[in-house]
C-alpha cells in the first residue's frame, strides 16, 4: 500500500511548502522544525492502523475504559537527514525503541554512485512493528539496505516506510524489492523526475545539508 498524504490538503500541505522553498530553508532551525512537524504528522496517520487493547484507570472521579498501544514500536531512521524526522516520530511514540542506520551514496569518478550500508543500531524487532524514516526517497536503494539490515535483528510484524518527498521511481523500487505484504509506504508528495545523479526533481536539495550544514 501506498500512501501519498498530501493528495488531501491538510496543515501538512504548509509544512511541505515551506520545507521546499528556498528562502525559507536559509532558517536551518526553521527547516529542521518543519520536519519534526512534518514526522509528527506521519505518525499520527500511522498510529490509526496500529493495535490497541482496552485498559481500565483510575481518575479522581472514577475508573475509565481507555485504549492504549498494544503494539511493539521501533522508530529507526536513516542518520542524519533522519534525525529531524525521527524527533517528531518520537514525540508522539514516546515510549517506541530505537534504531539508527549509517546509509551513504559512495560515489565513483565517473559520477556513478552505489549506496553502500555502515552501521545499524538497533534492537531485536522480531513481532514488532518498524517504522524506518528517511525525508527523500530518491532511488530507494537506502530503505531496501537498510529494511534488509533491520531485519538480521529480526523479523517485523510489519514495516511503514516514510518519507516526506518521494520520486516515482523510488516507490516503484520499493514495490519490486520488498515484501509489499508486511510493507507500508507513507510519502507527502511524490515527483515524477529523478536524474542520473540520483537527485529528486523539483525536490527540495540535500535534506542533511540543510538541516545540519554541509558536509
Amino acid at each position: 500500500m501506498v500512501n501519498i498524504l498530501c493528495q488531501k490538503p491538510s496543515a501538512l500541505s504548509t509544512y511541505m511548502s515551506q520545507i521546499r522553498d528556498r528562502e525559507v530553508q536559509r532558517d536551518s532551525m526553521r527547516f529542521r522544525l518543519n520536519l519534526e512537524r512534518i514526522g509528527a504528522l506521519f505518525a499520527y496517520e500511522i498510529s490509526k492502523t496500529l493495535a490497541y487493547q482496552e485498559h481500565e484507570v483510575e481518575t479522581p472521579l472514577g475508573l475509565a475504559h481507555v485504549d492504549r498501544l498494544a503494539d511493539g514500536l521501533v522508530l529507526a531512521t536513516i542518520l542524519r537527514a533522519g534525525l529531524p524526522m525521527h524527533q517528531g516520530m518520537l514525540s508522539v511514540f514516546d515510549s517506541a525503541e530505537n534504531a539508527f542506520i549509517s546509509a551513504f551514496r559512495k560515489y565513483a569518478k565517473s559520477g556513478k554512485f552505489h549506496v553502500q550500508f555502515e552501521y545499524l543500531a538497533a534492537p531485536e524487532v522480531e513481532g514488532k512493528v518498524v517504522i524506518l524514516t528517511d525525508p527523500m526517497l530518491a532511488t530507494g536503494s537506502s530503505m531496501v539496505l537498510s529494511h534488509k539490515a533491520l531485519r538480521e535483528r529480526g523479523e517485523p510484524k510489519h514495516t511503514h516506510l516514510v518519507s516526506a518527498i518521494a520520486s516515482r521511481e523510488g516507490i516503484e523500487y520499493l514495490l519490486k524489492h520488498l515484501p509489499n505484504d508486511r510493507i507500508t509506504i507513507w510519502t507527502g508528495q511524490v515527483d515524477d523526475e529523478l536524474t542520473v545523479k540520483g537527485y529528486i526533481v523539483p525536490g527540495l536539495g540535500d535534506a542533511g545539508d540543510l538541516a545540519y550544514g554541509q558536509k
